[in-house]
Order: C-alpha cells, then structure tokens, then sequence
C-alpha cells in the first residue's frame, strides 16, 4: 500500500519533484519512519517502479490474449491506455516512459528497470503477434519482434503524446500503426 501510494506520487511530479515531504503526505507514513522502511527515496523510488512493472505487465498480458485476432487485440491495448491516460485527473503519461525521459542515461539503476519493462512488453507483444501467424490472422512473413519493437516505440510515444494531444489524434496514430498489419 505504502509503495502503490509512493508511485502514484512519483508517476505525478517525477522523481526530482517528488520531496520527502511528498512522499510522507502520501503515504501517510512519517519521513524518518519511510526511510528506516526503505532507505533512501532512491530505493523507495526502485520499489515503485517494480510495482509499475508488475502492474503493467499483468494488464498487458491480459489484455493481449483474450479473445479475437492480434490487430483487434493490439489495437484494444492501445486505446485503453490512451483512454486511461486522457481520463485520469492528471494527464502524467506512463510512469516508465517519464522516468526514461527524467532519468534515462543518467541513472544506471533507473534506466535498467525502464528497459526491462519495455522489453517485457515487446516480449509479449512477439507473443501475440506470433500467435496471430499461428492462428492465421497475421501474415507469416511479419517479424514479429521487429513490429513488436514498432509497437513498443509508437506506445511510448502515444503515452507521452496523451500528456498534450487529444483522443482522435492518438486514435488516428493507433490507426496507423497498426494498418500495416
């Protein structure tokens, strides 16, 4: 609880703009007591980003292999987590997509967590895309990791984009990427 609350303020202000302060109003726990549990905000900041990752890759999982074909699959991903991101109080994107561009390059810790969620993503995505050449519905000459790396690219980007675009122009960009299917 205590992390799930530590990420939804670092997924808010970043993490240079989250304060202990920040962190001890959130969570409810006192700052001395937040970092006798976990150390630093650094760590606590690690803990919140696993948490994403978790979070993440069980929604992505889910919502890739239910029922229909890949394209139908792919494309229902991708309007929910534009949707989600267009309807939350605050339009803050995706919490990895944030901590690359904040911290990415410069923090060696950060930037490998950000690169295992993405490539758990792309994982899943080669997944679902290889299955929809099993069953048919993608045509057998697609590279099916190189798309899934195409897809990961356009998510970042729709992600950072929900922060200052509106729906339309994100769900014309889902459109597109998926109409080389």
């Amino acid at each position: 609880m205590v992390i799930a609350q530590a990420m939804e303020t670092f997924w808010t202000n970043g993490y240079a703009g989250t304060s202990p302060a920040d962190l001890a109003e959130a969570t409810g726990v006192g700052k001395g007591s937040l970092y006798h549990t976990f150390g630093s905000k650094r760590e606590l900041f690690g803990k919140a980003l696993d948490l994403y990752d978790r979070a993440g890759s069980e929604m992505t999982e889910e919502f890739l292999f239910r029922p229909g074909t890949a394209k139908e699959r792919i494309r229902a991903y991708l309007v929910f987590i534009v949707d989600i991101d267009l309807t939350g109080p605050v339009k803050r994107g995706c919490l990895a997509a944030n901590t690359a561009l904040e911290l990415g390059g410069r923090d060696e810790e950060a930037t490998r967590a950000v690169r295992r969620m993405e490539e758990r993503t792309i994982e899943l995505l080669t997944a679902r895309i290889e299955q929809g050449q099993r069953d048919g519905d993608v045509a057998p000459e697609v590279d099916a990791k190189a798309q899934a790396q195409f897809l990961m690219n356009t998510i970042v980007g729709l992600r950072v984009m929900a922060k200052t675009f509106d729906g339309p122009a994100l769900y014309r960009i889902i459109d597109t990427a998926l109409a080389g299917f």
